[in-house]
């Protein structure tokens, strides 16, 4: 039988009742689009977090894209993050017309490098935009202290970081604003695309309210040039059923995470949790300068695993136009050259995890 790195099977097997609940009281409502479902989800996350306010919106990239443009990011500006990313972060910066520009990150916790956060900044820097990477946060005290010296704003990517802490902040609480996506792959997840901004500011909250449908305030009549970006009822309804049990998902993250540091070889780099951070296991990423011909072995054991990311940003073609060359993030670099996920999610089993690490003991014990 196959491991995968990621699977949703059991747990909606487990799950079943509950979700066709959510679906069967959404389609009885009446209401598909931005009705009950969206508000009472948008509340509940954003109360969750420790903010105020959510607003719904359809994945991940557009919390972040719509996010930027109520911050009044655009053409010229220039936004400060890291290049060891999914490919939506940097979209999202330049589909506003902005310039990302790029800090290496820290070689044990592959964060934002913030000792160096200060270098990057130039004239046309507008906004810092730390991503809070495999499931643990970037050091926002550093980041803030910046960002106030020099009048910046600042916008948490928090894709991979639902429920995550750092000195007892939740993820998404320490910034201007922050994006989450609801990718089926993350720590909270649905069944297709979704993504939320949540914020303490109600002039943004107002702000991405119209950004999301059409600069409407009322229907058929735009204030502003809007977009059309709007979590659906269905979705909204599933995941706000999903956010009651994000603390029981994170806890059987964290006891899948203690298995693997106390029985993996230690020729495996394992992942450092930063002080302060109260990590949440997104993703399970260790490191190892024979990666390639690991992540081989164990796909002759069908033991699927991932590498997030392979090809950092700044080497892609798409992004050659931004103006970077290999060797200008040397710790990033590096990095993607070594690191793989291991299958962590919750519903993984204690013997299909075993069998994982007695593979990865029998594979390093080989080529030592």
């Amino acid at each position: 039988m196959t491991i995968k790195v990621w699977d949703y099977l059991k747990e909606y097997e487990e799950e079943k009742e509950e979700i066709h609940a959510a679906i069967e009281k959404v389609l009885k409502s009446g209401y598909l689009i931005l009705g009950e479902s969206v508000r009472k989800f948008e509340e509940e996350l954003a109360r969750y977090c420790g903010v105020k306010f959510g607003v719904g919106v359809n994945s991940g990239t557009d919390a972040l894209f719509l996010g930027l443009k109520a911050l009044g990011i655009g053409p010229g500006d220039e936004v400060i993050t890291v290049a060891n990313t999914a490919v939506p972060t940097i979209s999202a910066i330049v589909s506003t017309g902005a310039i990302p520009r790029f800090v290496d990150i820290a070689p044990e916790t592959y964060l934002m490098d913030t000792s160096i956060l200060e270098k990057a900044i130039t004239e046309k820097t507008k906004c810092i935009l730390p991503v809070h990477l495999y499931g643990q946060c970037v050091n926002m005290d550093d980041v803030r202290r910046v960002a106030n010296r020099h009048g910046l704003r600042v916008v948490e990517d928090c894709a991979q970081s639902h429920g995550a802490a750092f000195n007892g902040e939740k993820a998404g609480s320490m910034s201007d604003l922050a994006a989450f996506s609801f990718y089926p792959t993350k720590v909270l997840g649905g069944y297709g695309d979704g993504g939320m901004v949540i914020t303490n500011d109600e002039s943004l909250y107002k702000k991405l309210q119209l950004l999301r449908f059409y600069g409407m305030e009322k229907t058929y009549y735009s204030i502003e040039h809007g977009h059309n970006s709007r979590l659906d009822e269905l979705h909204a309804e599933i995941l706000l059923r999903k956010l009651a049990h994000l603390d029981e998902y994170i806890g059987r993250r964290r006891i899948l995470a203690r298995q693997y540091d106390q029985l993996l070889p230690t020729s495996l780099s394992l992942p450092k949790t930063m002080q302060g951070n109260e990590h949440v296991y997104y993703l399970y990423v260790c490191r190892h300068i024979r990666r390639d011909e690991i992540m081989s072995e164990l796909q002759t054991r069908d033991i699927l695993v991932n590498i997030s990311y392979q090809w950092p940003i700044h080497t892609m073609t798409g992004y050659q136009f931004l103006g970077y060359k290999a060797g200008d993030l040397p710790y990033t670099e590096a990095t993607a050259k070594e690191i793989f996920s291991l299958p962590m999610y919750p519903s993984l089993t204690d013997d299909e995890q075993r069998t994982v690490i007695i593979a990865l003991q029998e594979i390093l014990k080989e080529i030592h």
